[in-house]
């Protein structure tokens, strides 16, 4: 069985003829209602700016916040200081057993 599929993608205003995986139909297509309801709603309030722009101002946002969202979930810092703090009781521990000899 196949578990690809093609759609006819609707976002912006065009079609974009898409295959995909078929267990992502329903994120890539709330992925394109998304794109859509940011397009009309900075259309609506930035009324005399080119479309171009606009698409600029919706992809900076939704790059910012991934970039955000990255930010939030990097492990690395707590991982850094719980190494940090492992190397510290180790010597610690160490210290302790060269008293007891």
């Amino acid at each position: 069985m196949n578990d690809k599929i093609k759609i006819n993608l609707q976002m912006a205003g065009a079609s974009y003829p898409l295959t995909i995986n078929r267990e992502e139909e329903e994120i890539v297509r709330s992925a394109a209602k998304q794109v859509d309801i940011r397009l009309n709603a900075y259309r609506e309030h930035y009324q005399n700016v080119p479309q171009e722009r606009i698409i600029a101002m919706v992809a900076y946002q939704f790059s910012l916040e991934n970039l955000k969202l990255k930010e939030r979930n990097d492990t690395a810092p707590y991982t850094d200081k719980i190494k940090e703090l492992t190397e510290e009781l180790e010597a610690h521990f160490r210290k302790d057993e060269s008293y007891g000899r």
